[in-house]
């Protein structure tokens, strides 16, 4: 009955605090401060415990800091997370996965038109839009109406949860071919990188045509299209199966700025706030949301050129046999044309919609993994925060 009482005052005192965990995690903390057996804890096992078992690992520290399922902004090139084996056997880590997509779904919604306005940016040039972010709403509106912001938003959300999946899948199958270890949580960076990168590859060569037809419903015009059915349908027909190819090159090579930069600015940045911050878990949501912000701003500055070569190969209806212009001739053409400025068209709309982008998908993914029970799996595993 004491224990009872110990728990139940443990849990209020940790109510007060903020800090929320369970009966279960609150009773493995006690069993391990009290060292003589007497259901209670004095002082002197209080300040030994905490004495004798200071923080000297700071991966312990990392394992909190989970990110890349969290943060999204419609580029799927990022490096999966680490998840540890116990995550995996339990189903911890499918239930983060689904949370993640569902939280990228809402984040993609909501920064929709922002980035038809970039895609729009990308294609036409200056030819279009000239003029700022608000002028181009205007014309939108005027075409289509204020629906047409969201032009080739659902099939950006349909691809989120196979992407995800088969690069995660990948991911942990790359890890053991490539250093053929069965204990892979202690990768390296460029380790992780290089492993990252080809699960990212294999990932967008499955799903690719899925971003030919987005490209493509994005840009349409009132009428063009009945649907993601139709827009297939007519690709295929006017211009064949290469077609759900183009720009595939330049989409590759895009994977490793971004993927390398990203995830070299974020592991600078936490382990540089890690040592600032030294026996403190849990960042907080402010510093999480701005390491991931910034470390793919740097990330999608790097390969914005190649990401906007491939959306205009992508854009490009031809027909069928006829010869396409290669990345190397439309770099030369944009270059001659615009200047090198002309490489980073559309990239205001892109930069707007980073804040909006992480901030909407981290409280969507707080919400959505309380739902599906992750938060609770994780404190019962021994993640909480005491």
């Amino acid at each position: 009955m004491r224990h009872y009482y110990i728990i139940k005052n443990m849990d209020s005192s940790l109510m007060v605090a903020s800090i929320n965990t369970d009966d279960f995690h609150l009773q493995s903390v006690h069993m391990l401060i009290d060292k003589d057996g007497t259901m209670t804890i004095n002082w002197i096992e209080w300040r030994d415990y905490f004495l004798f078992n200071p923080l000297t690992n700071m991966e312990e520290v990392a394992r909190y800091w989970k990110r890349s399922m969290m943060l999204d902004l419609g580029e799927q090139l990022t490096v999966p997370d680490e998840f540890s084996e116990e995550e995996k056997k339990s189903g911890y880590v499918w239930r983060q996965l689904i949370a993640g997509a569902l939280a990228g779904s809402v984040s993609r919604s909501g920064t929709a038109p922002l980035d038809r306005l970039k895609v729009f940016r990308q294609v036409h040039g200056s030819s279009l839009f000239s003029g700022n972010v608000l002028s181009g709403f205007q014309y939108m509106v005027k075409e289509g109406g204020v629906q047409s912001f969201w032009r080739g938003n659902g099939i950006n959300v349909l691809k989120i949860a196979p992407e995800t999946a088969i690069k995660f899948t990948a991911y942990e199958k790359i890890k053991h071919i490539m250093y053929g270890r069965k204990d892979t949580k202690n990768l390296r960076v460029h380790e992780r990188f290089f492993a990252g990168s080809l699960a990212g590859a294999t990932a967008q060569t499955a799903i690719y045509p899925l971003e030919v037809v987005k490209t493509r419903l994005t840009l349409r015009k009132t009428g063009q299209f009945s649907g993601i059915v139709d827009c297939a349908k007519q690709i295929l027909q006017r211009e064949g199966l290469a077609a759900f190819y183009k720009g595939y090159v330049p989409n590759l090579l895009s994977i490793v700025p971004y993927a390398g930069i990203d995830l070299a600015v974020y592991e600078t940045l936490k382990f540089a706030w890690l040592t600032r911050n030294t026996g403190v878990a849990d960042p907080g949501v402010t510093v999480l949301v701005g390491c991931g912000a910034v470390s793919s701003t740097c990330g999608q500055l790097a390969s914005y050129p190649l990401a906007l070569i491939r959306t205009r190969m992508q854009a490009q209806a031809s027909v069928k046999g006829s010869t396409k212009p290669s990345m190397s001739a439309l770099i030369y053409t944009i270059v001659t044309q615009e200047g090198v400025a002309g490489l980073y068209r559309g990239i205001s709309p892109n930069l707007l919609k980073v804040i909006p982008a992480v901030s909407v998908s981290y409280v969507a993914y707080e919400y959505t993994r309380i739902a599906l029970g992750v938060d609770v799996e994780g404190r019962r595993e021994g993640k909480g925060k005491v």
